[in-house]
């Protein structure tokens, strides 16, 4: 599995607020949430990000409340995987659980914004393909790129029920 696309940088502890504000909980529709998504840290980046686009972080990305709404927000705005230099606990498996693959990578913070990277999941290799620099981390298991493939968690477990 691969993911192409130019990368929206963000800094440390980018919280779930930030992710997805709390005046927006109201919906769970993944569209309308969109809409919102990173809107307090980068009010643009709705009208700037493209489909397959990259997210990068620096530590502790997605801290803060438990909510789903975060990882449905950033997936439903096309963003193909954000990787960072770490994740909170509980953001980290929302992701997964809802469809969206994330690296934990230590050089993350070098990738410039506007970047242009590849992402091979199944190596663990991101190419900045403006650059031609390389980054290695680990590769995602495949039992966790079956659930990214199959939407997230519930509707693998309705495919394979």
């Amino acid at each position: 599995m691969k993911a192409a696309g130019k990368v929206f940088r963000f800094g440390d502890d980018i919280d779930t607020d930030l992710i997805i504000p709390a005046r927006y909980l109201n919906t769970s529709d993944p569209e309308e949430l969109a809409k919102h998504c990173m809107e307090d840290a980068d009010a643009e980046f709705v009208n700037k990000v493209g489909k397959g686009d990259i997210i990068i972080g620096g530590k502790n990305f997605g801290c803060g409340s438990s909510r789903e709404h975060a990882p449905i927000a950033i997936k439903a705005a096309g963003v193909s995987c954000v990787i960072a230099k770490s994740f909170a606990r509980i953001f980290y498996r929302n992701s997964f659980n809802m469809g969206l693959p994330i690296l934990e990578c230590e050089e993350a913070e070098s990738i410039a914004p506007g970047a242009k990277l590849e992402v091979d999941f199944d190596s663990g290799v991101i190419t900045n393909t403006d650059t031609g620099d390389t980054y290695s981390t680990r590769p995602i298991p495949p039992f966790m790129q079956e659930l990214v493939k199959s939407g997230g968690l519930m509707k693998y477990i309705s495919k394979t029920a």
